[in-house]
């Protein structure tokens, strides 16, 4: 009984509701309309923007390209032009100056070639004039007079008080000064120093005496024998004329023995002694170069000689 009530209130009750639930699906099937409309405009649109933003985005990648390729154009235009500046400079200029380096450093080559043969040719010139004027003098003692025999001794003891005795000469005076003279320059010092001092004993008075004198203290020179060497250089220039020959060999020369004692100021004074009295001599020249390597500077104007036998102590 109860379940035909509850049924017959349900069949009076559902034409009221039922008008209304329609009208509210139809209003939720508009709103949804509505909505998918909007969708769609929102899709449209997103769309549209898209399409701009990838035609954009496609010129931008185009324009990149674009770009690109005048990059590597002119890049390659530029590389083009060095590689010919280049060319250019190793063709006209590295080139001739590479020619000119070249050619200098030739022509200073052959410049110091030159100069070691005029070097060269000084000294054998410099030899060549000491040799004619040793020639010289030898031919002036041959034409002198020979001197007069001492006089003959009789007997040989000694006797006390008595004068001692004449030594003799045993060779002439040329032969004794060219035996002295070969024996120096074949490398006998010792014996043609003996043969030099010999002939100063015996030939003292002989033009060619300040020449033995001067190799006397030559050889002691050359010996290493430096104090020895300074008192016969100071008996060339004291004892002998001061117009001699070997003046301004026996000056260089005692100027090179005091700076090898380590008398330097001493040494340069004789230099220039030498440049001042001889100064076209080939000996001043050299005594040049020595004042410079002292740090001295060397005098451009001569000066009288001074007499005979005036000369100070080294």
């Amino acid at each position: 009984m109860k379940h035909r009530y509850f049924g017959v209130l349900a069949l009076l009750a559902l034409p009221g509701f039922a008008p209304a639930a329609s009208r509210e699906i139809q209003e939720l099937q508009r709103d949804v309309g509505l909505l998918q409309e909007q969708v769609k405009a929102l899709q449209a649109s997103q769309n549209e923007k898209f399409a701009v933003l990838s035609a954009s985005v496609q010129q931008a990648i185009d324009n990149a390209r674009d770009a690109g390729k005048s990059a590597a154009v002119i890049q390659s235009s530029v590389d083009q032009n060095l590689r010919g500046l280049q060319t250019n400079l190793e063709g006209k200029v590295v080139g001739p100056v590479t020619a000119v380096g070249a050619r200098m450093e030739s022509m200073s080559s052959d410049f110091r070639n030159l100069q070691n043969a005029v070097s060269d040719l000084t000294s054998i010139i410099n030899k060549l004039q000491a040799q004619l004027t040793d020639l010289n003098n030898a031919v002036k003692v041959l034409q002198a007079p020979p001197p007069p025999p001492p006089p003959a001794t009789t007997g040989s003891a000694f006797v006390p008080g008595a004068p001692p005795t004449i030594e003799t000469p045993t060779v002439s005076a040329t032969d004794l000064y060219t035996n002295a003279q070969r024996d120096r320059t074949s490398g006998k010092l010792d014996l043609a120093l003996n043969e030099f001092s010999d002939y100063l004993k015996w030939y003292g008075n002989t033009d060619l005496a300040a020449n033995a004198q001067f190799y006397i203290a030559y050889i002691h020179y050359s010996q290493g024998d430096y104090d020895d060497a300074l008192r016969e250089f100071d008996l060339v220039l004291e004892k002998y004329p001061s117009d001699n020959n070997k003046i301004p060999d026996a000056l260089f020369y005692k100027g090179m023995t005091l700076t090898r004692l380590g008398k330097r100021t001493a040494g340069a004074e004789e230099f220039k002694e030498l440049y001042k009295r001889f100064p076209n001599h080939d000996l001043s020249r050299q005594a040049c170069s020595q004042l410079r390597e002292m740090g001295l500077r060397c005098a451009t104007t001569g000066a009288a000689a001074p007499k005979a036998g005036v000369r100070r102590k080294g």
